[in-house]
């Protein structure tokens, strides 16, 4: 217990001695563009060039406001005080407290990334002179006056050790720059306690930097060293790294508890654009958080400004692959998607049942992420705790998949726009809720509605204004005789479209056994397994959306009395024109019966104000000098006449 309280006691030393060297002047800099090359660098030094070249292109320039000096000088300044006091002697605290009062004008996150900076200078000019030395005449002559050692290997344990160390050090500078640009609590009790974290973790942020460049230092030194000396020295590294490590907990969870409450307040308050928020969601562990589904490129969170942004969340399995299909359809290939593509972006985020990532989960988000046309959160298990409890808590993620609209200035305007892309597409452009509520005020129950760009062959026929049959039945027999009794209707001089659209819950196999036979003896037109599908559950999100809108009872009336109607397995039609509200549903074995009477009563509606002068021949049938003839150009009866044909081959 006393050395607990010992302990405690100087913690508490040090960071008032910590806090007595800061003195801010109002200096400002990007500390997590800094950051950004940083990392960059440290990545070539493992032998990752490519991935760091991809990054660098993407940093932008970096100043400091508020400071005379430039950038450059001051990292060079740096640099050089760390070199320096590593050929002093003295011990390592009072080391740190020196470099901490250099930096005292800067905030806390600049203090940890500077130093860094100054730090990783130096190690990436070591490992470019140990990399091109054997190849490049000035790298070789650079490691001779260094006196650096030709053969390295020996020193594998300390490099693998100092690799860790600075993993550890990237990892710890991240969190501080994260907890630095955290909004201020009023809470005066948790502030002390986070900015006391701050300032232990700048503390040995600092001081395992100084330790790094003193081994470093004495690489010539240890050329003629025993192997005991040499994995004393790897181990000091790797108690660095420990102690580093042993920080994180704290921090994150601290990170958590800050991130959660500013979750819940950054969708209340105004926006100029929405970086602040896509920043906030996705932006905090992890630089170029999005990529590119066609180039794979990495994405920064800048490419999506002034833009509407749709959340897809979902499982790492997306969606089931006929879904994805209509997603698809509904989205990147609907007829209007060219119109807007330019304001909008879809950007998928993905989030498992589990709290962690299983191996065939990352395979499976690897290979939609480069198969489909919208943008991915890159690395969605790096993805903030918090961020995934506030989109599960506050947008009510569960298992089916979510459509999340926010704005132009990051605010949410629907927080499900699913059931308005599988109703109008990208008709429904820009999704929000205000936007649902016009659409559907300019609604009315119709073959338009019902069908909606399913199929090129139903729409159309209803842009056409063509009279439609839409019908469905799983009695092959009943298909048969139905199908056969339309014809002689559309033979009768009706234009009449017949399409096939299957059963509400036909099984798939019963539904491509039908298909097929009706394909094979050319019964009628119909449309694909996968269209039909579509159909049906593009009317149950009709259903969805209409229920928690005002003046649409009409319309909720009549889909859920078409989706009972399509239950029926023995047989049932829908026989109607483009945008009427006048629908004829009948099912039953008397279908066609009853439509060649309700068929002729619809027509009379509709017939132009003078007949016409038209000609039809129709081929000889038996009773049909007894039944009337539609004109298929004017919808008025056909006077009839005999007409006979010389057969001149009988002859």
């Amino acid at each position: 217990m006393k050395g607990c309280e010992s302990s405690s006691l100087l913690d508490d030393f040090l960071i008032r001695e910590i806090r007595l060297t800061h003195d801010p002047d109002g200096r400002q800099l990007d500390s997590e563009l800094l950051l950004r090359l940083i990392e960059n660098v440290f990545c070539s030094t493992l032998s990752d060039v490519s991935d760091a070249q991809s990054d660098a292109n993407n940093v932008r320039s970096i100043d400091m406001i508020g400071s005379e000096e430039p950038l450059g000088r001051t990292i060079y300044k740096i640099s050089h005080e760390i070199l320096h006091r590593c050929f002093e002697k003295g011990n390592f605290h009072a080391k740190t407290m020196v470099l901490l009062e250099m930096v005292s004008h800067f905030r806390w996150d600049a203090k940890v990334v500077l130093v860094l900076a100054a730090f990783i200078t130096s190690y990436g000019i070591f490992w470019l002179i140990q990399q091109l030395k054997f190849d490049n005449v000035l790298a070789l002559s650079l490691a001779i006056l260094k006196r650096l050692p030709r053969d390295i290997t020996m020193f594998d344990p300390k490099f693998k050790a100092l690799t860790s160390l600075i993993n550890s050090l990237v990892k710890v500078t991240k969190l501080v720059v994260m907890m630095v640009s955290l909004p201020v609590s009023h809470d005066h009790k948790a502030m002390a306690i986070t900015n006391s974290k701050i300032y232990m973790a700048t503390y040995w942020i600092i001081r395992s930097i100084l330790e790094c460049t003193s081994q470093i230092t004495d690489l010539r030194s240890m050329r003629h060293q025993c192997l005991n000396a040499k994995i004393v020295a790897a181990w000091a590294l790797y108690s660095l790294g420990n102690k580093l490590n042993s920080l994180c907990p704290d921090l994150e969870e601290q990170i958590d508890t800050s991130l959660q409450a500013k979750l819940v307040t950054i969708f209340k308050d105004k926006h100029t654009d929405n970086q602040e928020v896509l920043h906030t969601l996705f932006s905090w562990k992890i630089e170029l958080p999005f990529k590119n589904h066609s180039s794979q490129k990495k994405i920064d969170i800048f490419e999506l400004k002034n833009k509407i942004v749709i959340l897809l969340i979902s499982k790492p399995e997306l969606l089931p692959l006929d879904k994805l299909l209509f997603l698809v359809q509904q989205t990147y290939d609907h007829p209007k998607h060219k119109q807007i593509e330019e304001n909008y972006a879809i950007l998928w985020v993905p989030i498992p049942s589990a709290n962690e990532w299983s191996l065939d989960e990352k395979r499976t988000f690897e290979f939609y992420s480069s198969s489909l046309p919208w943008f991915s959160v890159r690395q969605p298990w790096a993805l903030n705790s918090a961020v995934v409890n506030f989109i599960k808590e506050e947008w009510n993620f569960k298992e089916e998949a979510l459509m999340v609209v926010l704005d132009e200035n990051g605010m949410v305007t629907n927080s499900n726009a699913m059931d308005m892309v599988w109703i109008w597409g990208a008709k429904a452009f820009p999704f929000s809720i205000s936007r649902e509520k016009e659409l559907w005020e300019q609604e009315k129950w119709s073959l338009e509605l019902i069908i909606n760009e399913i199929s090129p062959l139903l729409t159309n026929g209803v842009e056409e204004g063509q009279n439609l049959c839409i019908y469905g039945s799983e009695n092959i027999e009943w298909i048969r005789e139905f199908t056969a009794k339309m014809k002689k209707i559309k033979n009768a001089g009706i234009r009449l479209q017949l399409v096939y659209v299957g059963c509400r819950n036909s099984t798939k196999q019963t539904m491509q056994n039908i298909l097929d036979i009706i394909n094979q003896e050319q019964l009628s037109t119909s449309l694909t397994s996968e269209k039909i599908h579509f159909f049906w559950f593009r009317l149950e999100s009709i259903k969805r959306s209409v229920a928690h809108e005002k003046n649409t009872d009409k319309i909720a009336k009549e889909v859920a009395e078409f989706l009972d109607f399509g239950e029926n397995k023995e047989g049932w039609a829908v026989l109607g024109r483009g945008s009427s509200t006048d629908l004829m549903k009948l099912s039953g074995e008397n279908v066609a019966e009853l439509f060649l009477g309700a068929i002729e009563e619809t027509l009379k509606t509709s017939l132009p104000s003078e007949p016409g002068n038209h000609t039809d021949l129709v081929p000889y049938e038996e009773g049909l000098i007894e039944r009337s003839v539609i004109c298929g150009v004017c919808k008025r009866p056909m006077k009839k006449f005999v007409v006979y044909k010389c057969d001149v081959a009988a002859e």
